[in-house]
């Protein structure tokens, strides 16, 4: 064998597989544009721009309104995840307010480690951005419980009272050896699993059957930079923390809380109901009959009327 040949086998080789790799992974990746001024002018809702980049909300009801409601989505899904609840208390006369974490959504995906903190501070900017002084009626659905708890905690006279929609709280976590490798966790979740995680939050339904079109609405924050890094780092970057002491604390406080629960939540069991009613023991635990992770969206008669009667007491 010649010399040259030698060196195709070497050096040609590796680079043929290497190309053929980072191939697979560009046609898998959907991630393929830019959060910027051409896509924030062509959604619905408005942008804000806070320290860590533009906040993508919605604001709707009577301006003179004495109460804002604050809807904060789940860890993974944009504030579409509230529509059934924004109407019903925007039509009940409430001022309303829903957003997108950093990293979700429309809002902008910065490369920063998404934190707790993060996600506080970025309500709390948020609120000051849209001079909402006044105490506020605060709700959050699945780990969306875990964020308000914690602006709770850090703001306490901000809050005047608290709903939980099935709500997660952190609890430390060992970091999976794959995700301690971000770079190779990429390339694999890019190819094997990004695309489908859209068609794997049916199971949030009892009937899915219902959605058809759910898998549409959240595969759409998927095709922008940013997403799959977000979601890495809200992993990796929150695995120590233990709200046990912070909901205890919230607990303490006065306000008024409400919690709906699906009776058939698989995501977050009705069981872990107890955590919070030991935690928080003024809490009113509503569960919801007949509905799954979102009870809202499934038994909306059982959950939005009572809401609003809360709210007015």
């Amino acid at each position: 064998m010649t010399l040259s040949r030698r060196l195709i086998r070497v050096i040609g080789y590796p680079v043929v597989v290497v190309s053929a790799l980072a191939g697979l992974y560009i046609a898998a990746d959907p991630e393929r544009r830019e959060i910027d001024e051409s896509v924030r002018a062509s959604v619905s809702g408005r942008f804000v721009r806070l320290s860590d980049g533009y906040t993508h909300y919605e604001l709707a009801g009577p301006p003179e309104a004495t109460r804002v409601v604050v809807l904060a989505a789940g860890i993974s899904v944009p504030y579409y995840i509230w529509d059934p609840t924004f109407a019903a208390l925007v039509q009940s006369g409430f001022r309303v307010l829903r957003y997108d974490y950093y990293g979700r959504g429309f809002s902008d995906r910065p490369n920063i480690a998404y934190t707790q903190d993060v996600m506080v501070r970025q309500l709390a900017e948020l609120l000051d951005a849209l001079r909402i002084t006044e105490p506020i009626d605060l709700a959050g659905l699945s780990f969306g419980g875990s964020v308000v708890t914690s602006f709770a905690d850090k703001y306490p006279n901000r809050v005047r009272s608290l709903v939980y929609v099935d709500p997660a709280f952190r609890s430390p976590y060992t970091v999976p050896t794959l995700d301690r490798m971000p770079a190779l966790w990429d390339y694999l979740t890019a190819i094997f699993a990004e695309r489908w995680w859209a068609d794997a939050q049916m199971s949030d339904f009892l009937h899915p059957e219902r959605f058809p079109n759910w898998p549409e609405r959240d595969s759409v924050q998927i095709k922008y930079r940013g997403f799959l890094r977000a979601q890495h780092s809200t992993v990796v970057s929150n695995a120590e923390i233990d709200q046990e002491p912070e909901l205890k604390r919230v607990g303490k406080h006065p306000r008024p809380v409400l919690a709906f629960w699906g009776k058939e939540d698989n995501a977050v069991p009705i069981e872990f109901s107890a955590q919070l009613l030991e935690a928080v023991p003024r809490t009113r635990l509503v569960s919801v009959e007949s509905a799954g992770h979102l009870p809202h969206w499934e038994q909306p008669d059982a959950v939005h009327p009572t809401w609003i009667n809360f709210l007015r007491q």
